[in-house]
């Protein structure tokens, strides 16, 4: 049997989060549930104080290829590094100074999304970029 997942992220502010990450890979908002026409009006619906409405964010690959992410609004800020990360193969099927320019073309990109540059690196002939999300969580660019 196969198993699904999704990854979860804590943040200050899932829609903001959301948004990036959808244009960092992609992705799309999760649709309204059957019946409602958007987000706001299911929520209102269903009598969820408007205090609440950015509690949590779903967003998906379009191609239903990769997995969903979900953000849940948590009170307290990140501390420290993550222990997993996402990978974002943005270079594949190129080599020396043609993905080494993919890598930083991309990271450029994200970084005008909101993300921050944090190091590049190489290692036994393989070069990354280390990058934060707008809340501080860890990804790389391979």
């Amino acid at each position: 049997m196969a198993t699904t997942f999704q990854v979860t992220f804590d943040a200050a502010d899932p829609q903001a989060l959301g948004e990036f990450w959808c244009a960092a890979l992609g992705y799309v908002r999760d649709a309204p549930p059957a019946g409602f026409p958007s987000w706001e009006d299911a929520l209102t619906a269903w009598g969820v104080p408007r205090a609440l409405w950015n509690s949590k964010n779903a967003v998906s690959d379009p191609d239903c290829v990769g997995p969903r992410i979900f953000i849940q609004q948590v009170p307290e800020p990140k501390a420290g590094k993550n222990r997993v990360h996402l990978d974002l193969n943005v270079s594949a099927g190129r080599t020396g100074d043609n993905r080494l320019a993919t890598l930083r073309a991309e990271a450029d990109r994200l970084t005008g999304l909101g993300a921050r540059r944090v190091d590049e690196r190489s290692e036994l002939g393989d070069v990354w970029i280390v990058m934060q999300d707008p809340e501080g969580n860890e990804f790389c660019l391979q």
